[in-house]
């Protein structure tokens, strides 16, 4: 079996030695005679595995205990309407910073349950950066500022966190466990386990547990935080083979050396893609500098028709997932924490011979 370079944007790939250790495990786990897909997620063997899941998060990112750490279903998607239902009090609005598809998405969702305040919106200049200081349209009695750290399709994410004086909610599907974050700066983080996390169907919310109690009597049960934090997130069936997944990414993590580690090799491996990509004109970045995203590298070529050569002849050279989100077109390289710096060598060294016979 030959496995390709893998630059997809999610699901994506995962660090080999997680396969290889799930492979292993699949038929049985810890010597019960079944699989983790088939244990209760009730029984003793399983809740090891949840525990060993949510304590390699803390551990990671170094969450404060008044935070609870939820493992729910829906992806990132659910939260959108999760969050302006629970912490948006009748009456209240909050703040939405527009920088890009998923944030606007958050935004029109909130919308249909409550007031939302466009803060900010990059739209016009076809989400080219984030919003500089200052710009931000806050309302001062706004319930919360929602943003999104790093936009997937767009290829921007914060370098610098906005200070706000409200809750401040994170959207960090695409970069969470990519850079150390103090987690105490906001007051509820989520994210699709998809990128860096592990499979796609979880999503992992991080929130500081006193907000759960704001949530509408009229909230339907299921969709109320308070609900999952008592429950520890076994209210409904969790999704046990993504969590199981976690925990295995979670010690590959800190095999590696944690966070703080990994952040230095992703930044490695986005400035030599970055570099080539500035290197002469054949290639184009459409995001300022200051906003470009570590996780999802975009860049544009001459026309539509080499694009359309260079994914298909990069596929044949075994570099998959190249081809730009169908909203945008152009090219991305994902560059998540499983993707290695062998990976973006072998494609800056494919963009160089493209260059060279395109150019």
């Amino acid at each position: 079996m030959t496995r390709v370079y893998n630059f997809n944007a999610g699901p994506a790939t995962m660090p080999l030695s997680v396969l290889e250790k799930a492979q292993s495990e699949l038929l049985e786990i810890a010597g019960t005679g079944m699989s983790v897909m088939e244990m209760s997620h009730r029984s003793k063997e399983f809740q090891a595995i949840y525990d060993g899941a949510e304590s390699g998060i803390r551990r990671l990112m170094e969450i404060p205990d008044e935070y609870a750490v939820l493992f729910l279903q829906g992806g990132a998607s659910l939260q959108f309407a999760m969050i302006p239902m629970n912490l948006r009090r009748p009456g209240k609005s909050a703040d939405y910073v527009d920088t890009g598809s998923w944030a606007s998405k958050a935004f029109k969702e909130a919308k249909t349950t409550g007031s939302a305040n466009l803060a900010w919106s990059g739209k016009a200049e076809n989400y080219s950066r984030v919003p500089k200081t200052g710009e931000l349209q806050l309302l001062p009695e706004a319930e919360y500022v929602h943003i999104c750290t790093n936009e997937t399709i767009g290829g921007i994410r914060w370098a610098q966190f906005p200070e706000t004086r409200t809750p401040l909610v994170a959207d960090m599907s695409s970069e969470i466990l990519s850079r150390t974050i103090d987690v105490s700066r906001f007051s509820l983080i989520y994210a699709g386990a998809q990128k860096n996390l592990g499979p796609s169907g979880l999503a992992i919310v991080i929130l500081r547990r006193e907000l759960a109690d704001r949530a509408p009597a009229d909230t339907p049960i299921f969709l109320r935080y308070s609900t999952h934090i008592e429950e520890r997130s076994m209210y409904n069936t969790p999704n046990t083979w993504g969590i199981y997944i976690v925990k295995l990414i979670c010690e590959a993590l800190e095999s590696q050396g944690g966070v703080r580690q990994i952040q230095k090799i992703n930044e490695e491996k986005a400035a030599r893609l970055y570099r080539l990509i500035d290197s002469s004109g054949f290639w184009r970045s459409p995001v300022e500098k200051e906003s470009r995203s570590l996780m999802n590298v975009v860049w544009r070529l001459p026309s539509e028709i080499l694009e359309e050569q260079f994914v298909a002849q990069a596929k044949k050279a075994g570099l998959v997932g190249l081809k730009g989100h169908r909203s945008v077109g152009g090219i991305r390289a994902s560059l998540y924490n499983a993707v290695s710096l062998e990976a973006v060598d072998a494609l800056t060294a494919f963009m160089k011979e493209f260059e060279r016979t395109n150019g």
